[in-house]
């Protein structure tokens, strides 16, 4: 007596297209942002109130300069104390990071997955021609795979006839 399958006939499956994840449908596009000439204190008091770990610096014509985080403000702090000097005579400028990172908005989602895991950051500002558009973070990600639920990790769709 031969082997049967207890599977049952199995019928041929076709796979759709991928399924494009891009970061730019995750992303944030309405920001809190900060100024290079704003204080220090100021940013704490918006950190505070927005309940934000921190944002993308940017000039007048609203290209991203840096980024300011709760660390930078704590390490003004820790120096203002030390040196008692108030924190309302430091600035943004002279605190935040200058070397940011960016993430293309047109980046699968996955990819950027990625680049959180290897870099160690929680957000990316998104910049195009120039210009701050939008930030993704660790959290946009983990939407984006919710709304996954059900199909496969790799952005294809399986479709059984």
């Amino acid at each position: 007596m031969g082997i049967k399958s207890f599977q049952g006939s199995r019928k041929q499956q076709s796979v759709a297209a991928p399924v494009a994840l891009k970061v730019r449908d995750y992303m944030t596009t309405s920001l809190i942002t900060f100024r290079p000439d704003q204080s220090v204190q100021e940013v704490v008091e918006s950190l505070i109130k927005y309940k934000i770990s921190g944002g993308p610096v940017v000039n007048s014509r609203n290209e991203l300069v840096g980024i300011i985080s709760e660390g930078d403000c704590l390490k003004q702090l820790s120096e203002s104390r030390y040196y008692n000097m108030p924190l309302e005579h430091d600035n943004v400028e002279k605190r935040m990071a200058t070397n940011v990172e960016t993430i293309d908005g047109n980046m699968d989602v996955f990819d950027a997955a990625n680049k959180f895991l290897n870099s160690k950051r929680r957000r990316f500002p998104i910049v195009e021609h120039g210009k701050l558009i939008g930030q993704i973070s660790q959290k946009d990600i983990l939407k984006a795979a919710l709304q996954l639920k059900g199909q496969n990790w790799n952005s294809s769709v399986k479709n059984h006839s």
